[in-house]
């Protein structure tokens, strides 16, 4: 029989490419999701029968528990960028991975592998920054052999980077470069994140160890508008935006239900997002699990199209 594993959060954006990744290496799929019923996009990444939705939530764990029995291997997905009623970084980011990992250990599960963040620190003054370590220290503690992912900003067709800069673009006739635009990003191509995954459940990975995925290029946040504006055909301001000025938009930004910008994320931008130098020696890359990094030029202007003033049917010079 084929072996099984179990998606907490199978539906997302990362979810769908992993989801596809393992159905076409044979697994069988459960995605752990709270809403099974908006899960079904699902169904069409494998054969009949091989991809199935279970309800669960991090914040219950009896539907933890019910959601890895029986599985060779967990993969936890979930995540948040901004806070929303109990929906805190605390209860998703920090418990979460405990509750799954206590709850996967506890079941007799193979592997384990939980997606962090590139900037996961303990000692950071952005909540997310540090729930997202505070789960990578739960997940080791209670499954020693797990692999921690760290991503870079993660883009793709779904992507909340590329796609939300590009629908401020249609709008406004400037774009913000929060503390000047200087951060560092290393933006990974959503399916290569997948098949990192896939290749640490294949066995690839070493046990315990974290592992920095981040695409074949350093660009600054300055530069990575530049070319979304210059692949969308349209021309706006960037205008520098101190750290401190900031800080202050995004205090009333944030009471939004879905706000452009926190006080935490503009924290976060205080520091670069990039793959450390002794990831790379350590071989704990997409190139040490043997993947060859996807550059943004060859997926992005596939569906930022859109945002150009005459959809697909406008000519613009793509930045190279």
């Amino acid at each position: 029989m084929a072996r099984l594993v179990t998606i907490f959060g199978g539906s997302g954006f990362l979810g769908r490419h992993l989801t596809q990744a393992l159905a076409k290496r044979g697994w069988r799929v459960r995605a752990a999701v709270r809403r099974p019923d908006l899960a079904g996009h699902l169904q069409p990444l494998g054969v009949v029968g091989q991809i199935h939705a279970v309800q669960a939530n991090l914040r219950y764990p009896d539907s933890v528990a019910r959601a890895v029995e029986g599985a060779d291997a967990v993969v936890n997905l979930v995540g948040i960028l901004h806070e929303g009623g109990r929906q805190t970084f605390s209860a998703v980011q920090a418990q979460g991975p405990r509750i799954v990992a206590e709850a996967a250990a506890k079941a007799g599960v193979e592997s384990l592998v939980q997606v962090s963040a590139i900037g996961a620190d303990a000692k950071s003054p952005a909540d997310y920054a540090r729930s997202k370590a505070a789960g990578e220290a739960a997940t080791l503690a209670a499954f020693p052999s797990a692999v921690i992912m760290r991503p870079s900003i993660v883009f793709g067709p779904e992507d909340q980077f590329f796609n939300r800069f590009a629908q401020m673009a249609r709008f406004m006739p400037f774009l913000p470069l929060v503390g000047g635009g200087e951060t560092k990003f290393q933006p990974v191509y959503v399916g290569d994140v997948a098949e990192a995954i896939a290749r640490a459940l294949d066995g690839a990975a070493k046990p315990g160890a974290t592992y920095e995925l981040g695409g074949p290029e350093v660009k600054s946040f300055k530069a990575l508008l530049e070319y979304i504006l210059a692949t969308t055909g349209r021309s706006r301001a960037l205008v520098p935006l101190p750290f401190p000025i900031a800080r202050l938009q995004a205090s009333v930004l944030e009471l939004l239900p879905s706000p452009m910008l926190t006080v935490d994320q503009v924290n976060m931008l205080e520091t670069d997002n990039v793959v450390s130098a002794e990831a790379i020696a350590q071989k704990r890359t997409l190139a040490g699990l043997g993947v060859t990094p996807t550059t943004i030029e060859s997926v992005v202007p596939g569906y930022l199209y859109r945002f150009r003033k005459h959809g697909q049917f406008e000519r613009a010079e793509i930045a190279r």
